[in-house]
């Protein structure tokens, strides 16, 4: 895990480097950094990292405006950084594809334990292969291949996936499905759920008005009809 590239976004440069001392101490040695979201869009010109940090009050350019850029060619975990803890901020982060979203001040340990449990969901290491009616999910590669298609997982995506194919056939709760997507905190999460579902849908359905695998139990949660699960 600690060979994973993660770029940091903050306009504040000392918290930067506070930020690449807390990962540098953990192990995590490809840490790079940007003072802007210019800066950023720039360094994901080239290779992209595995993980991208944004701070979402930054002049010019916020975090929400960047991720979007970042989520119009990439579908790479991000975690929301900002002095903002306001529900609605959390919630259009969420809408807008973030991962995770982390308030300052924070503690060290917080920040290391978000940032591994975001790579875990996204880099698995364990390969299982799901097929559905109209598409198989490669959980290894948290892509769903369609066709010729291949269509890539957030890591949201892949939490509630995940969950879902643990118990193939079987009603996964909703707050079950919540807590695989973004760990103990997940009180509040349940209207952003019903967007991955929807989202999901619509990478493994044929028809994502009329699913056929995953399916709605009314009042208590989801579940994932199956063909094969490798």
């Amino acid at each position: 895990m600690t060979e994973r590239t993660i770029l940091v976004v903050d306009d504040e440069r000392e918290l930067l480097e506070m930020i690449r001392a807390i990962f540098a101490r953990a192990g995590f040695a490809r840490v790079v950094t940007a003072a802007s979201a210019r800066e950023a869009l720039n360094l994901l010109g080239g290779r992209l990292p595995d993980m991208a940090i944004l701070d979402v009050m930054m002049p010019g350019m916020d975090g929400f405006a960047l991720l979007q850029e970042i989520r119009a060619r990439s579908s790479l975990p991000v975690l929301m950084l900002t002095a903002r803890g306001e529900a609605e901020d959390r919630v259009s982060g969420f809408e807008l594809g973030a991962d995770d979203y982390l308030v300052k001040p924070f503690l060290p340990r917080e920040l290391l334990l978000r940032v591994r449990a975001i790579l875990s969901r996204a880099y698995p290491a364990d390969r299982r292969i799901v097929r559905l009616a109209a598409a198989q999910v490669d959980l290894d590669r948290a892509e769903v291949r369609r066709g010729e298609e291949t269509i890539p997982l957030t890591a949201r995506e892949y939490g509630v996936l995940r969950r879902l194919a643990e118990s193939p056939g079987r009603i996964v709760t909703i707050g079950e499905l919540c807590q695989s997507a973004c760990g103990e905190h997940w009180q509040g999460y349940e209207s952003t759920l019903m967007t991955h579902i929807r989202h999901l849908r619509e990478k493994i359905e044929a028809n994502p008005s009329a699913p056929e695998s995953l399916l709605t139990v009314k009042g208590l949660g989801y579940k994932l009809i199956a063909r094969e699960v490798d």
